[in-house]
């Protein structure tokens, strides 16, 4: 009679344990980004996590879904490191483009495919990074340019990481940055940015392919 009155154990909702994952996985990955861990970096140019969760996101969904990643994640990264140059607008493309290899069946769902499409998008992203940093540059709005790019990628000595103190606009003259300077270091950081997020890509991409390859196999099950 007491095992009766017992509430029966009901597993959660998958669709609701999804959003859990989504949003765990998200918050790993900004962490990340925050950190310096061992392996993580290459001449001075760390892994970017959350770039990898959108392509990671996108190669199993559509346009809008992809977009709509890329600019939560793009978002997110500004509120962690600065607004301008943004990171929505590389990450968006990120989404859209990844969603339209996939959709043309260019790509495969498997982590050795998922690593190549993360190599082309972070030569990708750190290009629109680029270019945005070239038109503030040619603005002269250099004391936005000194406050924004305390990045890991090209920004890295325009900001004093640990203070936080704005570079002075002069100095960022005199340090040749200029668009021929930010294109100089361009090839240097994309390439770098490239190789280290494309070996770290399966940390991310292989358990949530899984997971979504599971969770799609358990929707398809009739109940």
């Amino acid at each position: 009679m007491i095992l009766r009155r017992l509430p029966r154990f009901r597993a959660p909702d998958p669709a609701f344990l999804n959003w859990v994952i989504v949003v765990l996985s998200v918050l790993a990955c900004a962490l990340l980004s925050l950190a310096r861990l061992p392996g993580t970096q290459l001449a001075d140019v760390g892994v970017n996590w959350l770039m990898i969760w959108v392509v990671s996101w996108s190669v199993r969904r559509s346009l809008l879904q992809g977009a709509i990643a890329g600019l939560i994640l793009g978002l997110l990264q500004d509120a962690l490191t600065a607004s301008q140059p943004s990171h929505v607008v590389s990450l968006v493309i990120v989404g859209l483009v990844t969603a339209l290899l996939q959709k043309q069946r260019y790509i495969q769902e498997d982590f050795i495919s998922v690593a190549l499409i993360v190599f082309a998008m972070a030569v990708l992203t750190e290009t629109v990074f680029a270019l945005q940093l070239t038109f503030m540059v040619q603005d002269s709005d250099l004391a936005t340019v000194a406050a924004a790019t305390g990045d890991f990628s090209l920004g890295d000595s325009l900001l004093d990481a640990e203070s936080g103190a704005q570079t002075d606009p002069g100095w960022v003259q005199q340090a040749g940055y200029t668009p021929v300077e930010i294109w100089s270091r361009h090839q240097r950081v994309a390439l770098s940015s490239a190789i280290v997020s494309s070996l770290w890509a399966p940390l991310i991409a292989y358990p949530l392919n899984l997971w979504w390859e599971w969770l799609d196999r358990s929707q398809e099950l009739p109940r």
